[in-house]
């Protein structure tokens, strides 16, 4: 028995060459992606005022956030910041699906920052309803400007709610004002609902229309003509110049039409291009002497006031609605009284009526 221990079998298996790790140690260091690190809400508010970009666009992500807990955070940095906002001019850019407006915001852009302005660009994306996806693809298309100095891109998701969208992007105003942009460009998401949100939260808004598309006056809403205080003719260059000027024309006479605005700013039609930078010194010249009467008539600060009013009330609605349907008793009762209205059980009003009670029913017993 002592000898069969002894034995050894002669199956072995060698050692071998001791085999390389399946990815490079050294690349893994050098690529490796580092976990952000979470910040103070003082550290964020010394980040901002003190111009760090990095800084600046995680407080933004942190007020687009819908944890309870960012939230909470990202009011109290915009209460440390307000304090240092309010210094710059605010344009809302909006225009006619393919009129060229992140073409023209890269040229304006970077005419504004070579003589020395900065500029933030907060543009605003449509989220796909069936996607639930966001493209944000300014930067790609703002290449140019998206690597000057003196300028910021920040694109963000409409999330499917131009309500939400816009006080989030009304907030990130105030932190790009803080970090020392005198220029706020928002960029909408087209000719739309999005236009009188927009138009809410800034000082100047400029319509870019494009020519050659047609009879120019129905591609636009009267709605939101009213609201312009200058229309630009885009893409006004090669053969298309001829088109452009008589298309300025044609705004003009119509411009004429509408009841003077509350600023007594007379509002006027001009031609440009993206490519060859025409015009864009008389749209710049158009906004400082806009500036300057708006200023000088008190129109300027009583606007920012009422924006200041009508965004509190906007909120107001906004918390009411997400708490409603956020509601536990609600989320229960919602799919079945739908399946009441599809089926002409109830009316819709009579549906909403049953709803609002029970929310306040519950509201009552948690008081």
């Amino acid at each position: 028995m002592a000898e069969k221990k002894q034995e050894k079998s002669a199956l072995s298996v060698s050692k071998g060459v001791e085999q390389p790790p399946d990815m490079n140690e050294e690349i893994i260091k050098k690529y490796r992606i580092r976990k952000k690190r979470r910040y103070s809400v003082e550290e964020y508010t010394e980040g901002i005022i003190s111009g760090n970009r990095n800084i600046l666009s995680q407080a933004i992500t942190l007020i687009e956030s819908s944890l309870p807990g960012h939230h909470e955070m990202g009011q109290k940095i915009i209460e440390n910041c307000l304090p240092h906002s309010s210094s710059s001019v605010r344009i809302g850019i909006t225009g006619v699906p393919g009129v060229g407006k992140s073409t023209f915001i890269e040229s304006f852009g970077k005419k504004l920052t070579s003589s020395g302005r900065k500029i933030a660009v907060l543009a605003i994306d449509p989220t796909s309803q069936k996607t639930k996806g966001s493209i944000l693809g300014d930067k790609t298309r703002m290449e140019r400007l998206s690597t000057d100095p003196n300028a910021f891109i920040r694109p963000s998701p409409s999330g499917g709610s131009l309500g939400g969208v816009a006080r989030k992007t009304r907030e990130s105003i105030i932190l790009c004002e803080a970090a020392g942009f005198d220029t706020i460009f928002i960029e909408t998401v087209g000719v739309g609902q999005s236009e009188t949100a927009v138009h809410s939260m800034v000082d100047f808004f400029l319509l870019l229309m494009l020519a050659g598309a047609g009879d120019e006056l129905q591609g636009i809403k009267r709605g939101i003509m009213e609201m312009a205080d200058l229309i630009a003719i885009t893409k006004a260059d090669g053969d298309n110049i001829k088109k452009a000027q008589m298309a300025k024309v044609q705004y003009e006479n119509a411009l004429r039409l509408f009841p003077p605005p509350g600023s007594g700013w007379l509002p006027g039609t001009v031609t440009c291009s993206s490519v060859n930078n025409s015009g864009l010194t008389e749209i710049w010249e158009n906004i400082v002497e806009y500036t300057e009467h708006a200023k000088g008539n008190g129109y300027f600060e009583s606007r920012r006031r009422e924006q200041a009013r009508y965004w509190m009330h906007q909120t107001i609605n906004e918390k009411l609605k997400n708490r409603f349907y956020n509601n536990s008793r609600i989320k229960s009762l919602m799919k079945k009284i739908e399946n009441d209205v599809i089926a002409d059980r109830i009316t819709s009003f009579e549906a909403a009526r049953r709803l609002i009670d029970v929310y306040y029913s519950e509201s009552r017993k948690g008081e």
